[in-house]
């Protein structure tokens, strides 16, 4: 199957490959959903696995969620606008204080590599910024990362604030000194940690909100 070389480039971190398989795919005008979900999004839950068994370490997730995304951005504009809201829609960023967004950013990727649409907001955002990006975007769910614990205070303050202005809003932090039970103390939705288990449980909380609706 064409596509299955989609998802073994990216596996090989082969970003040009991904893209011109990606451009022959549409020019054969293959399924939409077939170059995404099997070749794109399929090649990412097996990033994750491999990561979850210590075959791929951080540097090879970021290539290869950076591979991916070579190959999405020529697919980008030929899916519908609300493609990605199919899955649920994510405002991501680093909070107040913290200009740290290496795991964030690859958070990202994995996430939009997953069928989300992600808002990047980038680093140092405030409580109000958080608000003001769910007001705007529709958003789902809100991701926090913090790689300093000297911001986590900021994060406490930014999930407190996504709660007030919506509770349906769901929040999902992390980070290095991120745990748990900081997450359940601040009234976080989620805790992930790291971004294979961020991809599982934005997957969980969509699916369990359909559930409830």
């Amino acid at each position: 199957m064409a596509v299955q070389e989609i998802f073994n480039a990216v596996l090989a971190f082969e970003r040009d490959r991904t893209a011109d398989l990606v451009k022959e795919e549409l020019q054969k005008q293959t399924d939409l959903q077939l170059i995404l979900n099997e070749g794109l999004i399929r090649a990412m839950d097996e990033v994750g696995r491999r990561f979850s068994t210590g075959e791929f370490f951080l540097p090879e997730m970021l290539l290869a969620a950076k591979t991916m995304k070579a190959g999405l951005e020529v697919l980008r504009p030929h899916l519908s606008s609300n493609m990605g809201e199919l899955m649920g829609t994510v405002v991501i960023a680093t909070v107040k204080g913290d200009l740290h967004d290496i795991g964030k950013n690859l958070v990202a990727m994995m996430l939009e590599g997953a069928g989300f649409k992600v808002i990047n907001l980038g680093v140092d955002v405030d409580a109000d910024g958080f608000v003001r990006a769910a007001e705007e975007h529709k958003a789902d769910l809100i991701c926090m990362s913090a790689l300093l614990t000297t911001t986590m205070p900021a994060m406490a303050a930014a999930v407190k604030a996504v709660q007030a202005y919506d509770r349906r809003v769901q929040t999902m932090v992390g980070g290095a000194p991120v745990t748990k039970v900081f997450a359940d103390q601040i009234g976080a939705t989620a805790y992930s940690a790291d971004a294979p288990d961020a991809v599982v449980m934005a997957r969980k909380l969509m699916t369990d909100r359909v559930h409830k609706q």
